[in-house]
């Protein structure tokens, strides 16, 4: 980051853009934080999304705060799009969800519980899967015993 950057303001609306980015169960409101911080090459800015580039979950928000941050000419990884699972344990977590409900029930029963339950995993696995979602959620669904 070179001297003129350091004189960059933050938004008016860094408070709630921050609040965006840290938004475990809305992938698209911390796409649309990286995209609108992305124009002010602030230290506080480059944190949040140095962040974002190594741990979210989702490979298109990351993917996003990688770019931005190349853009601010900072030196950072590239994300990896492969990764085993975004959550430890994700087989567990449906397990418990579909042991949760009657033993007839139906996929789109399943999918609204896993919505209602872990909001989280539902929206990182969404946003990471992107139209193959409900494909590779319905797979799980019926693997999962």
């Amino acid at each position: 980051m070179n001297n003129e950057d350091k004189n960059v303001e933050l938004p008016e609306n860094y408070a709630e853009l921050k609040k965006a980015a840290g938004r475990s169960a809305d992938w698209r409101a911390r796409l649309e934080a990286v995209e609108e911080l992305g124009k002010y090459p602030h230290r506080q800015v480059i944190d949040i999304l140095k962040r974002l580039a190594e741990s979210d979950p989702v490979y298109t928000v990351q993917a996003a705060a990688y770019r931005k941050l190349e853009a601010f000419g900072e030196a950072v990884a590239a994300p990896s799009k492969d990764k085993p699972e975004l959550f430890k344990g994700v087989s567990k977590i449906l397990l418990r969800i579909k042991k949760s409900l009657p033993r007839e029930h139906t996929y789109e029963e399943f999918k609204e519980k896993l919505k209602k339950m872990r909001i989280d995993v539902y929206d990182a696995y969404e946003g990471d899967k992107g139209a193959d979602f409900d494909k590779w959620l319905e797979s799980k669904w019926s693997s999962v015993k």
